[in-house]
């Protein structure tokens, strides 16, 4: 019988517990965010007609009166594979026969 009194019981009301900080941070801090680092970014203008050449002439294969058209080319970020290297190196310091992925890099 005790089960069913606990499973069938009301509830007594939750009350609201509200915590008020009362620390200050400085306002360079709080103005400080954290932005995401793209781990690609726009390729230059230079590079989009030898990228565009090259992938549609891999895409096209042996069908010459195929059509692609290229809409965007992007290069891996140099900040972010630097980051990246630095990273995984120093974790892979403890453990050599492990291996790393990073997923995210944030800058302040």
């Amino acid at each position: 019988m005790g089960l069913f009194t606990r499973l069938f019981k009301k509830s007594e009301p939750h009350q609201e517990i509200t915590k008020i900080s009362s620390e200050k941070h400085d306002d360079d801090e709080s103005e400080m965010k954290w932005k995401a680092v793209p781990a690609y970014i726009e390729a230059s203008t230079e590079d989009y007609q030898l990228v565009s050449l090259i992938a549609t002439a891999i895409a096209a294969g042996d069908q010459p009166k195929s059509q692609f058209v290229v809409k965007k080319v992007m290069q891996r970020n140099p900040e972010a594979k630097l980051v990246s290297i630095i990273a995984a190196s120093l974790a892979a310091g403890i453990n050599a026969q492990s291996q790393f992925v990073v997923q995210k890099i944030h800058k302040k």
